[in-house]
């Protein structure tokens, strides 16, 4: 292990312990702060692990840190939830897009403002670790990007402990743009409310809504309303409709009814409709977006429409195959096939003669209980969901049934605690 290291670069490193086993991942490093003019002590990491739960690691346990992973020497780890400590700051989320200021080596020539791209910290001779580097892009009154990239003294930068407002978000976005969308919303928990407005703000629009989607009601309430009407309807039309629904479905139904009215008036149906649905019931909770082909289309054509990247898995797994028109609703429900069986015929072969036709669809008005029931008794990730007259209206997925049969809080991380200490 090298005596300095640049923290943002340990950000997502898989953590390993003596044994090999994985532990989970870097997601920041904590800082204690001195009463003296000293550095900065970096006093562990954060790792999040299964479940989501983020614990604190002492810098005495890691043997070994590289570009590829962080490992852990013997002992057994406190499983306890990190909890921030007054006197403790996190570098990713605290000190990251600071704007400092950065005096002159030796006095000579003027001080230099700029942006905090990364922290280094190095091994003292006393076996501890200080903050000893500052990675600074130069900021020239254009844009951040083309300044010049140099590298300071700790002791020459003014700044990097101060109010929040002298905080960006560019360098920060980047390190948690390389996380699925469920942590990068776990990771936005962690942040106060302004800094998490800010963050979630500077996200386009597919990716604040992939993140909204993993986020708790409240926190996805709050961002909303941060974000101002026209760009709140802007990220609600790139939601999925039932997920749109369902953060509507928290606001006044005043706010409702402006929020639809600015969205696009294709995107604004479906979520509509799903709002008219009895809430627990197949209706609200389905989406209203399946795959959904004529029983003319071929095997080829079916396999290209489930390879498209935007689809979930639980959607891509099954087609469901009705007469026209093929969007909700449609004409006469067919039957449904499963993504094995269009691997296992010939690409020319038409859907309409590979249906299964022997599961009984559910209505709108069919209770998640019931629904949960169907699910298992078939092994389906999927199930349609039709009207009187047979048309499909959309799909239920598994996801869709156990976001709504767990308890209402269960994606915040702090309703359950100690709920998830393994031994």
């Amino acid at each position: 292990m090298g005596t300095r290291v640049y923290l943002a670069r340990l950000a997502g490193l898989p953590v390993f312990d003596p044994n090999g086993d994985r532990v989970g991942r870097v997601r920041d490093a904590v800082v204690r702060l001195r009463t003296t003019n000293r550095p900065p002590q970096v006093v562990g990491l954060v790792a999040e692990m299964a479940l989501r739960r983020r614990i604190f690691l002492p810098i005495g346990r890691v043997t070994s840190m590289d570009a590829d992973a962080v490992v852990l020497s013997t002992g057994t780890l406190n499983l306890r939830r990190f909890e921030k400590r007054p006197n403790e700051l996190l570098v990713l989320e605290d000190l990251l897009d600071r704007r400092v200021t950065v005096v002159p080596e030796h006095g000579d020539g003027e001080d230099h403002t700029g942006i905090v791209l990364d922290i280094g910290m190095e091994l003292s001779r006393n076996t501890e670790w200080l903050l000893t580097r500052v990675a600074v892009r130069e900021h020239t009154g254009r844009l951040a990007r083309r300044g010049h990239v140099y590298q300071a003294e700790y002791e020459r930068v003014r700044g990097l402990v101060g109010p929040a407002e002298t905080q960006g978000t560019s360098n920060l976005i980047a390190l948690l743009d390389q996380m699925r969308p469920a942590d990068m919303a776990n990771a936005l928990q962690d942040l106060p409310d302004a800094r998490r407005n800010e963050v979630a703000a500077a996200l386009n629009d597919r990716r604040l809504a992939d993140v909204l989607e993993e986020l708790p009601e409240h926190d996805q309430v709050e961002i909303l309303a941060a974000l101002g009407r026209e760009r709140a309807a802007d990220v609600l039309e790139r939601m999925d409709p039932d997920d749109a629904a369902d953060l509507l479905a928290e606001l006044p139904h005043a706010e409702q009814a402006v929020l639809l009215d600015l969205m696009e008036p294709d995107e604004a149906a479906p979520v509509r409709q799903l709002l008219n649905y009895r809430p627990g019931t197949a209706g609200s909770v389905m989406t209203s977006e399946p795959v959904i082909l004529t029983p003319d289309t071929t095997v080829a054509e079916a396999l290209a429409r489930i390879r498209n990247p935007e689809l979930s898995p639980v959607v891509a797994a099954q087609v469901f195959v009705a007469r026209a028109p093929a969007a909700t609703p449609t004409g006469k429900y067919l039957g449904m096939v499963h993504f094995q069986r269009l691997l296992r015929e010939p690409p020319a072969s038409i859907v309409g003669g590979l249906v299964d036709s022997g599961i009984e669809p559910l209505r709108t008005e069919t209770g998640l209980l019931e629904i949960t029931r169907r699910m298992a008794t078939y092994d389906l990730v999927a199930m349609p969901v039709v009207d009187s007259t047979h048309r499909l209206l959309g799909a239920v997925t598994v996801d869709d049934v156990l976001d709504h049969s767990l308890p209402r809080d269960w994606r915040d991380r702090d309703a359950h605690g100690d709920e998830l200490v393994t031994p």
